[in-house]
């Protein structure tokens, strides 16, 4: 759905390796998640993504809903770095910017070779420096603006091309012993809270968890053994480390860790400190500057990384000139091993920092500071570069009698469990892992491959990225999406069963698009039934629920229904159902929907084209979209009264979505002639 696995592949995840191996001194382990590793095969085997599909567009044959989200999304870029060098760019970007919210009228302000330029740029800027020089994207950047289909077609080949070279880099350079990979579990899961969700009370006593508690090691078993079996197939043998997702560990976890034969993993060093302290033991006595183990999983090598060091990497040193920023890198570094040099002898210092986002606030996407501290770090004759593989096989061990839960930001797990909305995820999650494990008990003769597709996705929705966005930890421009994301997952579970989706699936979790923007009818309607909007103001006055706003992530995961207008006369009750897309109308499959007036009867509509419908107490026809009539007497025996409705879609059996997903839209109709509308 989003584009940022291409992107970061062109920009982060090839030139890193390439520029360690670079230098024979410096050891760097590279952490990769194997769902990251099956999306770049996707994209190789003819995958894409909406963005890469806007893209492909020829620039004239952009309708308007195209260039309403391209221009909503093309800009997805750091505009310090990524879009106010390139003039062009900056040019369409101030374009759109002047134009503030109005994107609709921006959009006659744009030519059509100013579409192709800005489909051309936003693709453009995420090819790394290190590859610009490259022919075919050297000229792209010597031309700069009013591109050709032929030169916008050349990227985006260019950018698969890129793409393929990935996996194979990492090989080779892994294979010639000059990075060392480590492996996140399969679907990056927060392993602990997939053992028991009970785990975050350890370091939150109070934390209000979800309704129902979630204990099955078995699928954090799976994530481990899985992760192992994709290393295999790429690498060779079992991988040495496991950097668990988030830095999340508990004792349980470990223990799951060092039976499956991995010799190091690593988490930060407020978790050390906690450990110890729980122990009663003084924490200024234990250094995050060494390897330790855990008494429950005695040959696992545990390390703490070096929080202000890796941070400093993380979030400071890109607003820095280079050369300060690796000389006080340096300076730290040489004042620590002045610290530590009478105390632990030998001691190492876990920089572990996340590989991809920092490098985009960095002038030239960080690749000057990461040679300077490359070449800085190999010409130091008392500071030795290796990997945590190596370090696990020369470092001796300090072991832990217990091991605090906890994760590498705060030390806890509030960001993905305690709030409503996460809370709400996983309890979604719980209820459909349950109805799988009936489904399989009822069902013992269901043929394998379908569980295991069930299963499948079972196991993508435990990632811990869903949560990461729900609650108010992190809001970005993107929430409404992954929430949309998430409950697809978690519906496709019961669809492979061929079991109903709860109706809470199609309620939006994020709160942030839970107010439903509605409308009352403020005059009578009396519509022509005719499936078409016959003139302009054939619907002015009629109340309007907007599904758009209720539920943005549903855009992006083929919502049906855009808005219902709803109205009435002093003899029918009208509503207007307007589509987001074009019904596909071709297959077997018959479209339904539903409308049930609550305590009332539902009444079913049938779509087929352009044929008006009678049954007695309601008409209906469809055409560009669908108009529905129903009789106030037979609805209401009085003719008047109070009318609450859902809106149901369905494709055969199957429940596609439903509006609203929670409380229902509710019109009073008053008694003939004694209709009165306040308006201003």
């Amino acid at each position: 759905m989003m584009p940022w696995v291409r992107l970061h592949g062109l920009k982060d995840y090839l030139d890193m390796p390439i520029l360690a191996a670079q230098f024979p001194d410096i050891k760097i382990t590279f952490n990769l998640a194997p769902s990251l590793i099956d999306q770049i095969q996707m994209y190789c085997e003819g995958y894409s993504d909406k963005h890469l599909d806007l893209s492909r567009i020829p620039a004239r044959a952009l309708t308007n809903e195209d260039k309403i989200e391209i221009l909503s999304t093309f800009f997805s870029a750091n505009p310090h770095n990524m879009i106010e060098p390139f003039a062009r760019y900056h040019q369409l970007f101030r374009k759109r910017e002047s134009c503030v919210a109005d994107l609709r009228l921006a959009i006659d302000l744009f030519s059509v070779s100013e579409w192709r330029d800005l489909q051309v740029w936003s693709n453009l800027v995420w090819i790394d420096p290190s590859f610009r020089a490259e022919p075919r994207i050297r000229e792209l950047y010597r031309k700069g603006r009013d591109f050709t289909e032929e030169e916008k077609k050349g990227l985006l080949d260019y950018e698969i091309e890129l793409l393929g070279r990935i996996i194979p880099t990492y090989q080779r350079l892994y294979n010639e012993g000059k990075i060392d990979i480590s492996f996140t579990p399969y679907y990056h899961p927060i392993l602990p809270l997939l053992v028991d969700t009970d785990t975050a009370k350890e370091a939150l006593p109070n934390i209000s968890l979800p309704e129902h508690r979630f204990q099955n090691p078995e699928d954090a078993h799976w994530h481990i053994h899985n992760s192992i079996e994709k290393f295999k197939s790429l690498f060779g043998g079992i991988p040495q480390g496991m950097w668990p997702s988030e830095g999340s560990l508990s004792e349980d976890v470990l223990k799951m860790i060092f039976d499956a034969g991995i010799r190091w993993t690593a988490t930060d060093e407020d978790i050390l400190r906690n450990s110890v302290s729980r122990d009663g033991m003084d924490s200024n006595r234990f250094s995050p500057h060494m390897a330790y183990s855990f008494i429950g999983a005695p040959d696992l090598k545990i390390f703490f990384r070096d929080r202000g060091l890796s941070d400093k990497i993380g979030f400071v040193y890109s607003s820095w000139e280079t050369d300060k920023a690796v000389d006080d890198f340096m300076q730290n570094l040489r004042k620590l091993r002045e610290f530590l040099k009478g105390n632990l002898g030998r001691a190492i210092v876990p920089i572990i920092l996340d590989g991809e986002n920092a490098w985009e606030y960095y002038p030239n996407d960080g690749i000057d500071f990461l040679r300077k501290l490359y070449s800085s770090l190999s010409s130091d004759k008392e500071i030795e570069v290796v990997s945590f593989s190596d370090a696990a096989k020369i470092q001796e061990s300090t072991s832990l009698r217990s091991f605090m839960s906890g994760s590498w930001i705060n030390h806890n797990f509030r960001v993905w469990i305690g709030h409503s909305e996460d809370n709400a995820a996983w309890d979604m999650l719980y209820e459909a892992r349950k109805a799988l494990i009936d489904f399989q008990k009822n069902n013992p003769n269901t043929d394998s491959t379908r569980l295991q597709r069930a299963w499948r996705q079972i196991y993508i929705a435990e990632g811990s990225d869903w949560c990461w966005w729900y609650g108010d930890d992190h809001i970005g421009s993107h929430n409404e999406e992954f929430d949309g994301l998430f409950r697809l997952h978690i519906t496709a579970i019961y669809e492979i069963l061929g079991l109903t989706p709860p109706p809470k699936l199609f309620k939006p979790i994020h709160s942030a698009k839970t107010d439903a923007v509605i409308s009352y009818p403020e005059s009578l309607v009396t519509p022509k039934l005719d499936g078409l909007l016959t003139h302009y103001y054939e619907w002015s006055g009629a109340g309007h629920y907007d599904c758009a706003k209720v539920g943005g992530a549903m855009h992006r995961v083929d919502r049906i229904i855009d808005g219902i207008h709803f109205a009435f006369d002093r003899d029918c009750f009208y509503i207007r159902i307007d589509f987001a897309h074009e019904l596909d109308l071709v297959d077997a499959q018959k479209r339904r929907i539903l409308i049930d007036f609550q305590g009332l009867g539902q009444k079913e509509i049938v779509v087929e084209r352009n044929i008006l419908k009678d049954n007695g107490d309601y008409r209906y026809i469809f055409s560009n979209l669908l108009e529905a009539e129903f009789k106030r007497n037979i609805l209401l025996p009085s003719g008047s009264g109070r009318l609450e409705f859902f809106l149901s879609v369905y494709k055969g059996e199957r429940l596609m979505e439903k509006w609203p997903p929670d409380d229902p839209i509710v019109v009073e109709i008053p008694e003939k002639d004694r209709e009165i509308f306040w308006q201003v």
